[in-house]
């Protein structure tokens, strides 16, 4: 069946977000404010792990991402970033250099990988490994991962660097990052020994008052720190002909959750590309490095110079939301269901932005923020627009649903403050 955006609007019979774990642990307004106030584990064992080896390896990985590789460190991680002709993203995830010819890529972007590796002449091995991922994140993180292994270790380790480390026995690693804009470390290692590491840390975090991190929040903290998700923010950009081969490798290898491929909003694409997004609408110009050739090298010179669309935040008003709400107590048609903190099914919620009553945008990730006690969404909107408090309207509504304009204001992205290169040892 050829795919469409009408297709597209079919909605899964699976709860995507499931794959976190439990939908709460002690409810999703607590653990909202774990990364806030003390620190949450969250499980990401799901994200898929693929192991590159080989003389070409970095020749194979430099050609299909848009991030420079000169002095790239064994120990050091980078978000890595794959786009298509169009400077458009296919895959995005964190790699990780274990040796001179040794690299790790967590997330879809292994499979870009591998299929390349396999249609070319590369002197490469890709193959599909299986690691436990676990977030420790918030401001007594450092504290609780103290108690299980040497501090100085962890406190010596960089952002965006491994350090291997031992808890529970077994030497694992520690990635430094913070997808909360916290202070945080990814533990990462062989999953038949993740159990025990994860038993560990819950342990030894119950007196910092650590939180299980739950399905219906775990991206929130995306929202508030402003890290795009795929399938939330963007649909890959997979579905053209050229990428016709690939495509059908790739979808043969996700399971039902993880299909990229579903959208509701208002916003009335045309084709599958209106939902594609380049690393500078998403946020993430400041990766894109032109000191190699890569697949989407002359599109993306010319946006990063300049640029159409920029990422913000929209901050939705509160009275407005509340409409929403009020229509399923009120008899006819009400609004479309606005699921709280957000929605769990794994769609792109696309919703027009107009100012004026012209488009000028396009709002995803909406979500509740507890903490900040207000709705917020990310956005993809025009430069001329984008200036920090400009008032917008989103249009709210399912086609076929009625539609509700609700007011929204223009903010920074991140919302939150940053503080994930905050000193370690303030924080011990």
């Amino acid at each position: 069946m050829k795919l469409t955006v009408e297709s597209m609007r079919t909605p899964p019979e699976v709860y995507a977000w499931s794959r976190f774990g439990s939908p709460e642990y002690t409810d999703w307004l607590d653990e909202s404010l774990s990364w806030k106030n003390s620190c949450y584990i969250g499980d990401w064992s799901f994200l898929w792990q693929h192991r590159i080896q080989g003389k070409d390896s970095l020749r194979l990985l430099s050609g299909i991402t848009v991030n420079t590789f000169e002095n790239f460190r064994i120990g050091q991680s980078k978000h890595a970033i794959h786009t298509n002709d169009a400077g458009k993203v296919i895959h995005e995830g964190i790699l990780t250099r274990f040796g001179n010819e040794d690299f790790m890529l967590h997330g879809r972007g292994g499979f870009l990988v591998e299929h390349t590796a396999s249609t070319s002449d590369y002197d490469v091995s890709v193959t599909r490994d299986d690691w436990f991922i676990f977030q420790v994140s918030g401001p007594t993180a450092i504290k609780v991962l103290s108690k299980l292994t040497d501090p100085e270790t962890l406190l010596d380790t960089k952002f965006m660097w491994v350090a291997p480390i031992t808890i529970a026995g077994h030497q694992i690693y520690a990635l430094r990052q913070g997808m909360a804009g916290e202070i945080g470390f990814e533990l990462q290692g062989p999953k038949e020994v993740g159990q025990e590491i994860y038993d560990a840390v819950v342990e030894a975090g119950q007196e910092f008052g650590i939180r299980k991190l739950g399905g219906r929040v775990a991206l929130i903290n995306h929202l508030e720190a402003s890290y795009p998700t795929i399938a939330t923010d963007y649909i890959p950009a997979i579905f053209d002909p050229a990428m016709a081969g690939y495509l059908e490798v790739f979808r043969s290898s996700m399971p039902a959750f993880a299909q990229p491929a579903y959208i509701a909003g208002s916003f009335p694409g045309e084709s599958i590309s209106d939902y594609y997004r380049s690393p500078v609408e998403l946020g993430w110009a400041r990766t894109i490095n032109f000191d190699h050739e890569f697949r989407g090298r002359t599109a993306l010179l010319a946006e990063k110079a300049n640029p159409r669309r920029v990422l913000r935040t929209l901050v939705w008003n509160g009275d407005d939301v509340q409409k929403v709400h009020a229509s399923l107590f009120e008899k006819g048609a009400n609004y479309t269901y606005m699921e709280m903190p957000r929605d769990q099914r794994g769609m792109m919620w696309a919703d027009r932005v107009e100012r004026n009553g012209k488009l000028v945008g396009v709002a995803t990730s909406r979500g509740y923020s507890y903490y900040f006690r207000e709705m917020l969404s990310l956005a993809t909107i025009d430069v001329a627009d984008s200036e920090i408090g400009t008032e917008v309207t989103v249009i709210w509504g399912n086609p076929g649903d009625p539609e509700l304009p609700i007011r929204a204001t223009v903010a920074p992205a991140p919302y939150k403050q940053d503080n994930q290169r905050g000193d370690l040892r303030k924080s011990s």
